[in-house]
């Protein structure tokens, strides 16, 4: 028998213990807890400041994946939608059509089918020899083109006469409608003569606040072609806009805001646009007047900065004018563009006046500004000549010394 000799105690295979592992894991566990420790240790803030921090941290990585998704979501149906949209245009256009109709379409069906129908307009012609007086009655429009996202339009007529078109009217605005019923009448001074060679032109515009108003058709009826011999009340269609219209003078757009029982004005000039040039080069240097008149004569004024080389000038400016509750009630805004000239006189560029007795728009932004007090009104409005204000504002020179008005 053979025996094996003894084999020494460290050639010994060993088996490593669980206890042993443990500890091992443990101390691993420790030693990076001591590093983190050590890591906030030299953060100077307080541990509960740094866990919120980081608490913050991932909801603001978890809210910017979720945008993300969201917006990419968004995509994909925007352009799933487009496809289907394009794939129902051509399935449309195909339909019912030769080959030689899709190659070479009639002109004259399509040139009457983009004429797209703008409504019609009820209104009312008569003439006073007597009085030298024209009456234009803008009594309802109906089947308005809709000119809002909501398929909608908040129509109003602005009606004057050409070639003079030293008056203008303008009726008030309906809101979200298609179907208006206005029932105004205007008035104006012209002899027999001049009525024979004048046209009555009646726009209908859609009102926006913010922006310029898109007109939907017009009307130009020619006077000298009109029987006077009784009133004229009819039915027509909307035409669409002539291009030989007069040259646009630009708009602005300012705030308003009143405060009663500070008896306070407080009118902003924020910016114009889409000015009228007046210097060789195609630019202007405008600035911006501020009047009050009060019963019809000029009160106080002010005026803005001036702005170089621009046709689109961006003020900000506020002006605040003392004007009590009674006041108020006969004052006139007359707000002016001019160009400056160092050279030469300065010229006017464009103007409009806001009060009780203006017309249209600006009256609307005068009743805004009164039935909201203390809250500014802000709105886009298009200039006029200077000779149509004036000739509806008609001032006075000056206003009389103070102690002569009875307040």
């Amino acid at each position: 028998m053979i025996t094996l000799p003894n084999i020494p105690q460290f050639f010994k295979p060993t088996q490593a213990s669980p206890v042993s592992l443990t500890s091992l894991i443990l101390s691993n566990n420790s030693s990076a807890s001591d590093i983190v420790h050590g890591i906030l240790g030299k953060i100077p803030l307080s541990p509960w400041v740094i866990y919120l921090l980081l608490a913050l941290g991932s909801l603001l990585l978890l809210l910017v994946c979720v945008c993300v998704c969201v917006c990419c979501c968004r995509r994909r149906r925007k352009k799933r939608r487009q496809q289907r949209r394009d794939a129902h245009v051509k399935v449309a256009s195909l339909s019912g059509q030769t080959t030689s109709a899709l190659v070479q379409p009639s002109t004259g069906e399509s040139s009457d089918a983009k004429k797209q129908p703008r409504g019609k307009l009820l209104y009312s012609l008569e003439f006073n020899a007597a009085l030298s007086e024209l009456t234009v009655g803008i009594k309802q429009a109906s089947s308005l083109k809709a000119m809002d996202i909501g398929g909608t339009s908040d129509p109003y007529v602005k009606v004057y006469i050409l070639p003079d078109k030293t008056k203008t009217c303008e009726t008030k605005v309906l809101k979200n409608t298609l179907n208006a019923v206005f029932n105004e009448h205007f008035n104006f001074q012209i002899s027999k003569a001049m009525l024979l060679k004048s046209v009555a032109v009646l726009q209908v515009f859609d009102f926006d606040r913010f922006s310029k108003h898109d007109i939907i058709g017009e009307l130009r009826l020619k006077l000298g072609q009109v029987d006077w011999n009784h009133v004229i009340e009819e039915w027509r269609d909307l035409e669409e806009p002539s291009k030989t219209e007069e040259e646009n003078l630009g708009e602005i757009c300012f705030s308003l805001r009143y405060v009663p029982t500070a008896s306070k004005l407080t009118v902003v000039i924020l910016e114009a646009k889409n000015l009228k040039s007046t210097d060789l080069d195609g630019s202007s240097d405008p600035y911006v007047k501020v009047q009050l008149a009060l019963d019809k004569r000029k009160w106080r004024k002010k005026k803005t900065s001036i702005k170089s080389n621009t046709l689109n000038p961006y003020y900000n400016e506020a002006f605040t004018f003392k004007v009590t509750l009674e006041q108020i009630q006969r004052v006139n805004l007359v707000i002016s563009v001019w160009d400056h000239d160092p050279m030469t006189p300065n010229d006017p560029t464009g103007k409009i006046f806001l009060g009780s007795d203006a017309p249209g728009n600006q009256l609307r932004h005068w009743a805004d500004m009164l039935s909201n007090p203390r809250r500014p009104v802000a709105q886009w409005h298009t200039l006029l000549s200077a000779e149509q204000v004036n000739a509806s504002l008609t001032l006075k020179k000056k206003i009389p010394l103070v102690r002569k008005i009875p307040f």
